[in-house]
């Protein structure tokens, strides 16, 4: 008898030392800790809408590579000519495809610290060394110390979220451009927020040929819909796509996320709006006396220092759920709040007011 259960002899030690994402409980508060778009799809497309998913053959499989959808993402997202989309259940499924693709060749996975949480947990998960190189006290990236870990470490894949989450800071392109032209492997450029930033590397594609870039459409109002993309050239795609589970987006999503991309004046305006509301919840927190960093994306980083924890379960009882970054070495004194409606944004300056 070896003592050990049958958990333990059959799954890798990496699965057994890892966590599930964890996703705060929300019901009956203010959820702004997600960056999720607060609007959802106008009254005057619902019916619309609704009609469209009247066709959906619920008794077959969808489309395993839907041509027009993939046509119409390309032109929203100002995807170069010659360039080939592969489609994810949300970005998460794209950089897992990612990981496990060059995981047997043996080479760590490389990011900034801080930076989107999935690139460490899905590398750790499929047994790979993860390295970071952290941001300054201003969350700037350190291009020389970016370049000396890549140049030692021999990284499969570069992650680079542009803007960064969470601070909502932007890398300057000529830092993007001097990392893909020294990588020794991919370099994947992650912007899920592109929407809020109006910045895009998509025009670069091709220029190098270990260049991908990945996006979601879940900040754009979408979340519910799980739909992510990767773009690049055909000859990573089509290696990628061999990994891709068949039939991985449902007829719902397709014909939800087409029928959206025809009213994308909608997402556009209602990013808009939210990029008004971003700078108007900026300047009261300053006018708060918090430190805040400005950002490109649809929620502000502030600091708290020795309060933190306080606050966040202050806003808590006052009906109003954040982000709180609880046991991260580095920003336990940091909070982070997503954009919300205008209501939403008075709402939770009221309550922090009152807690400070």
């Amino acid at each position: 008898m070896s003592g050990k259960t049958l958990q333990q002899e059959l799954l890798r030690p990496a699965v057994l030392a890892s966590h599930a994402y964890a996703v705060a409980e929300s019901a009956g508060l203010i959820k702004l800790d997600a960056m999720e778009n607060p609007y959802g799809l106008p009254d005057s497309l619902r019916s619309a809408w609704l009609e469209k998913l009247r066709e959906a053959e619920l008794n077959r499989y969808p489309t395993p590579r839907p041509t027009a959808l993939l046509d119409a993402l390309a032109q929203h997202g100002g995807i170069p000519a010659g360039m080939e989309l592969m489609l994810g259940n949300g970005s998460d499924e794209l950089i897992q495809i990612l990981i496990t693709a060059v995981a047997g060749a043996g080479r760590p996975i490389l990011a900034v610290d801080p930076c989107f949480v999935m690139y460490r947990v899905i590398a750790e998960q499929q047994g790979l060394a993860y390295h970071s190189v952290p941001l300054d006290d201003n969350f700037q990236l350190d291009l020389p110390a970016f370049l000396a870990e890549m140049e030692r470490c021999n990284p499969a894949i570069v992650f680079l979220d542009w803007p960064n989450n969470p601070s909502g800071q932007m890398h300057p392109v000529e830092s993007l451009e001097a990392i893909c032209a020294a990588a020794p492997g991919l370099v994947v450029i992650d912007e899920a927020y592109h929407a809020f930033s109006e910045e895009s590397f998509a025009g670069q594609l091709g220029r190098w040929p270990n260049l991908l870039l990945l996006r979601t459409l879940s900040k754009e109002g979408l979340a519910g819909l799980r739909l992510g993309y990767l773009a690049g050239p055909s000859a990573w795609i089509q290696e990628l796509d061999k990994l891709r589970l068949p039939y991985n987006i449902n007829i719902l999503t397709q014909k939800s996320i087409a029928f959206a991309l025809q009213h994308a004046e909608v997402l556009a305006l209602q990013a808009a709006e939210i990029r008004a509301q971003r700078e108007v919840v900026l300047q009261r927190l300053q006018e708060l006396g918090v430190r805040v960093w400005p950002s490109r994306a649809n929620f502000l980083l502030f600091a708290l220092p020795g309060r933190a924890a306080a606050i966040h379960a202050g806003l808590k009882r006052a009906g109003i759920l954040i982000k709180a970054f609880t046991g991260h070495p580095r920003l336990g004194d940091y909070l982070r709040v997503s954009i919300g409606t205008p209501a939403e944004n008075r709402a939770f300056l009221a309550a922090l007011e009152e807690l400070l």
